[in-house]
């Protein structure tokens, strides 16, 4: 019925009476904090363009992992940064590789903690793509023998959650394939299945050092201006084995987001990325915006949105908010 019969102020009347009618709420269980781990000791070197946010010797790591356990945040996901790169990206999937050993110690630390690892060749190519190249062409189907070696040595690792996020059509099943027939058929696949090519990535590029040396990634990842595609996206990964789905980035893509969770019902991760993190601390920095609330306000929209789980580099200034015991 139409006012002033109904008056929706009415449920805006005070805070308690707003927090019983709330629709959404961010938790710190819905939180995944990505860390960056490099080879060295004593190493904690802050990302300038993602102030707050560091490289990490894998002798400092456990305590950082351990920090984010006790504030409640219940997975982290790891990205490489190696020594060495060639064009193969052998040290992806070198068992005693940098990864593969930050998971072991993270393990040992705080066993309770969800380790999730991204399986992706491009931090460790000396050419920066995702996949194999020959003659200026990023090679699909040989890339998925190296991103399934790669999973299987995160897997014998510890890993809980194994995370490909290179684009190449077919990678879900080759990993499943993989750590099925090695042993690992109860390992969690959460695939970044609907990852846009996106200018949103910069920071993160500088922070693994994983800009590409020639041209671009628009001929895996996903047109911004497609959104249908991304159902095909997410149910072809469905179908090769993924447990868990992922949208990247996340606050463009808020639609995609809504998209696939009414399309499908399998568990929803999104990422907010490193270029929304330095957007909105830089402003808050200027004083532009007030940080915490804008912290929030971004994340309680890709809740909104659909997802279930947030990668986000917020992950432990938001725990602190959540739990009021920010300063």
């Amino acid at each position: 019925m139409p006012f002033p019969i109904h008056r929706l102020r009415r449920l805006r009347k005070t805070d308690a009476i707003m927090r019983m009618v709330r629709e959404n709420k961010v938790s710190v269980d819905d939180l995944i904090y990505p860390l960056f781990v490099c080879e060295g000791k004593g190493v904690k070197t802050e990302i300038s363009s993602m102030p707050g946010n560091y490289r990490w010797s894998i002798d400092l790591l456990a305590n950082e992992v351990k920090e984010c356990w006790n504030l409640g945040i219940p997975a982290v996901i790891l990205f490489g940064i190696p020594d060495k790169k060639d064009a193969r990206g052998s040290e992806a999937y070198n068992p005693d590789g940098i990864v593969q050993r930050a998971i072991q110690e993270i393990k040992s630390a705080v066993p309770e903690i969800a380790v999730i690892t991204d399986v992706c060749i491009d931090e460790y190519t000396d050419h920066g793509h995702c996949g194999l190249v020959e003659n200026g062409q990023i090679l699909n189907d040989p890339t998925l023998e190296l991103l399934a070696k790669m999973a299987l040595t995160h897997a014998e690792a510890g890993a809980d959650i194994v995370a490909p996020s290179d684009m190449m059509d077919g990678r879900v099943g080759a990993i499943r394939k993989a750590l099925d027939q090695s042993g690992f058929g109860d390992s969690i696949i959460m695939s970044y299945a609907a990852k846009y090519a996106s200018a949103f990535y910069g920071p993160f590029r500088e922070a693994a050092d994983s800009s590409p040396q020639f041209g671009d990634r628009c001929s895996y990842q996903m047109d911004p201006a497609n959104g249908e595609e991304s159902v095909r996206e997410v149910a072809q990964d469905i179908e090769e084995g993924a447990d868990i789905v992922m949208v990247k980035p996340a606050l463009s893509y808020l639609d995609v987001i809504y998209k696939i969770k009414k399309e499908f019902s399998v568990p929803l991760a999104a990422y907010n990325v490193s270029g929304e993190y330095s957007m909105a601390h830089a402003a808050s920095e200027k004083g532009w915006l007030d940080g915490d609330r804008v912290i929030m306000e971004v994340l309680l929209s890709i809740k909104r949105a659909g997802a279930q789980m947030i990668l986000t580099y917020s992950a432990k200034h938001a725990a602190k908010i959540i739990q009021n015991i920010v300063p």
